[in-house]
């Protein structure tokens, strides 16, 4: 059975000496507005969610591959080993969405050229029920950039002389509180074949979202979410937009919320991990 009931949700996190989502057309810079807004796109926060769900053992289509738990060296080779050689239509899609948690919530593309030489192949769309926006502050952050250099060098210079310490540039949000929402589609959900134990699993992963995800430029504890709001509709339907509903949660350029209620819907709110 698919989702029973449409549902949105929202996640306030905090990023604190770290840099959440690089930029690699501006020299891995925390992405930024014009206005100087710290931003994380969709994209970075669903893989954060993708790894998320894998950690808590469900089968996920678009692993990291220094996370994957398979022998696949691309996503066609994954499609093909769980779904076969021959794909395309209807049939596709549902063994997909069958298969693999992440398709049924975020659809995906399956487009793979042919081993024939006649440039043929296969594209096939599956459109998710699950959508997540980038992630925003309420006001502008502070950037730092460090150049860094090494102890040791890589190897020798001419003449055999001491190669260069200078190894680039790291760089860092100093302090910023980020907002992003999502929403969950009841009609796309009953084509994906996403049920509410699926919605409950994408539940019980947002608070803790930065968990297990620390690098050089995201130390461990340097991300937190804070609280995640989520709201459970009585319908299909829903009682309100996801606009409407979005925008009962606003973050305030010091940090803080504010959380207007709306008439017969009120959010969980859930303190992160």
């Amino acid at each position: 059975m698919a989702l029973s009931k449409k549902i949105d949700f929202a996640v306030i996190f905090r990023v604190k000496n770290a840099n959440p989502n690089g930029d690699p057309l501006n020299s891995n810079r925390p992405r930024t507005t014009y206005e100087g807004l710290g931003e994380v796109t969709d994209v970075c926060i669903k893989r954060k969610i993708r790894d998320r769900l894998q950690e808590n053992g469900h089968a996920i289509f678009v692993q990291s591959d220094d996370r994957k738990t398979d022998d696949a060296v691309s996503l066609k080779a994954r499609a093909e080993k769980a779904l076969g050689k021959k794909m395309g239509g209807a049939e596709t899609v549902k063994n997909a969405c069958a298969t693999w948690l992440d398709v049924r919530a975020f659809g995906q593309l399956f487009a793979f050229k042919s081993a024939a030489s006649d440039n043929s192949g296969i594209s096939v769309a599956i459109r998710g029920p699950v959508t997540v926006q980038s992630a925003f502050t309420a006001a502008p952050v502070n950037v730092t950039s460090t150049q860094i250099t090494k102890s040791v060098s890589g190897e020798e210079g001419k003449d055999g002389k001491r190669g260069s310490d200078t190894i680039g540039m790291k760089h860092r949000v100093d302090d910023g509180v980020y907002i992003f929402y999502g929403s969950m589609n009841p009609q796309l959900a009953e084509k994906t074949g996403f049920d509410d134990r699926d919605a409950a699993a994408l539940k019980e992963v947002l608070p803790k979202l930065f968990e297990n995800d620390a690098s050089s430029a995201r130390p461990e504890g340097s991300m937190r979410v804070e609280k995640v709001f989520w709201w459970q509709h009585n319908c299909k339907s829903g009682q309100y937009s996801s606009a409407k509903v979005h925008g009962s949660v606003i973050l305030n350029v010091d940090g803080s919320y504010a959380e207007n209620g709306l008439p017969d819907l009120s959010p969980e709110i859930i303190e992160g991990f």
